[in-house]
């Protein structure tokens, strides 16, 4: 269904040039960014006190086609397995014999470089990201999760934005190694968030009736976004089932989105000097962009990530204030202590059904989880 060679191709072949940066200065780049994720590591350990890894690698620096190889990677991963699966639900094509291989081939290839170009936009905006997926090693041991961030990205915005270079690269590094510390503090997250995401991709609609009634929405989708509307291209194709798994995927990523900027934050002022500065023209280059660029963002998705920031950083922000770090923390017992949608938007209820109304804001503990 997906040619991933094609859609690395593509998307090596379309992506936008990074900064122009001397060899010495991308250098100094590399270096610093994998020191500084050390020393985010210690800083998010001791504000979260989640039970994370004692003494991780350092985050691993790749440029633009290297983070579009990366997540070509992370998809056969996840994707391959699923795609067998729901192939042979699906059972052999109207065409049968060499035609629908010929069919699958060439749609494998259009499907390749949607993919392709997507990657290729998406990597010149990602900063730096948690990889959950990721081959096995030589060993065939499959691997824990890898911590990602693009160079080219973190100096095109800190130059964008005029802020101080190191605050800003060491800013970055406390989200992204929150990141790392939920998923390698918390041993369910990982498996939770795999276990909704195949389950979403097996709800699939096989019924070609069905499948053109989603076609048909991402069609106007597509319409309402250029007029400046909010409709997006997820929405657009999931099928009633899925539109459930994703409201559970919806609230863990706005968790650990929230979460993620909570930190960066709160833990600022007191190892980045600038961080009020550098919040503040973050902020207006979330919001900001060319007509395009936003309507791209609308389908894709991207906006409501933008939302799932915002939103989770209040949720987290709200019971920190009521219960402590140590209360808040009861968010990762387990998938039951989730926040459903509702309560995220409503961080009471949360706390009312998980913490109880007698909650004492005591200070968190390295082994809390």
């Amino acid at each position: 269904m997906i040619d991933w060679n094609v859609a690395v191709q593509a998307g090596t072949r379309l992506v936008r040039p990074g900064p122009q940066i001397s060899y010495d200065e991308a250098r100094d780049v590399v270096k610093e960014l994998r020191e500084l994720s050390k020393t985010a590591h210690g800083h998010v350990r001791d504000f979260t006190g989640m039970a994370s890894e004692l003494d991780p690698d350092p985050a691993t620096i790749v440029d633009r086609p290297g983070w579009i190889r990366a997540n070509v990677d992370g998809f056969r991963v996840v994707l391959e397995p699923l795609i067998e699966q729901m192939t042979e639900q699906r059972g052999p094509g109207p065409l049968g014999g060499a035609g629908n291989v010929v069919v699958q081939a060439v749609g494998s290839r259009v499907t390749g470089m949607q993919v392709g170009a997507i990657l290729a936009y998406m990597s010149s905006r990602v900063l730096g990201q948690y990889e959950l997926f990721l081959p096995p090693d030589p060993t065939g041991r499959a691997a824990t999760g890898r911590l990602t961030l693009v160079a080219p990205n973190i100096v095109h915005v800190e130059q964008e934005l005029g802020v101080e270079s190191r605050d800003f690269r060491l800013w970055v590094c406390l989200h992204e190694e929150t990141h790392r510390a939920q998923f390698t503090g918390v041993p369910w997250l990982r498996e939770y968030v795999q276990d909704q995401m195949t389950k979403f991709l097996l709800a699939s609609d096989l019924d070609p009736g069905a499948m053109l009634d989603r076609i048909r929405d991402a069609a106007e989708a597509v319409a309402d976004a250029v007029r400046g509307g909010d409709a997006n291209l997820i929405d657009a194709i999931q099928s009633p089932e899925q539109r459930e798994i994703l409201d559970r995927l919806t609230a863990v990523m706005t968790l650990v989105e929230g979460h993620g900027d909570y930190v960066m934050d709160a833990v600022g002022p007191e190892v980045v000097p600038s961080v009020q500065q550098i919040r503040s023209r973050f902020q207006g280059r979330r919001e900001g962009g060319t007509k395009l660029d936003k309507t791209i963002r609308r389908l894709l998705g991207i906006d409501l990530k933008m939302k799932q920031y915002a939103e989770g950083s209040r949720f987290v922000r709200r019971v920190v204030a009521e219960v402590g770090m140590s209360g808040f923390n009861q968010v990762w017992q387990s998938p039951e202590t989730l926040p459903t949608h509702d309560e995220i938007k409503e961080p009471a209820q949360w706390i009312g059904r998980v913490v109880g109304p007698k909650a004492i804001d005591t200070p968190p503990t390295a082994n809390e989880a």
